[in-house]
């Protein structure tokens, strides 16, 4: 069984919201998920991510493989929280 990190499509239509769920690579895009580690938000205007981190961590050293998009999304999210609130 290979697992995955990838995202889940919630929301109405045009107005998308993405959960960032660990699952089997066999599993259907909204189908089931063994454990939900944060949310994506790309209508909000402040980035709208939410990363449970240790929870990523944990998963990466189980050999969980992120997709692309959600690969992108933590080097993200660790840039914004690394980067000073003055400096934008």
């Amino acid at each position: 069984m290979s697992v995955c990190i990838r995202m889940s499509r919630h929301g109405a239509k045009k107005k998308p919201f993405y959960r960032i769920v660990v699952t089997d690579s066999r599993a259907p895009r909204d189908g089931r998920f063994i454990d939900q580690l944060g949310t994506y938000d790309p209508m909000a205007q402040s980035g709208g991510i939410k990363l449970d981190t240790r929870g990523i961590e944990k998963w990466l050293q189980r050999g969980a493989r992120p997709s692309q998009t959600v690969s992108e999304l933590i080097k993200k999210a660790a840039g914004s929280e690394s980067r000073p609130e003055g400096n934008k």
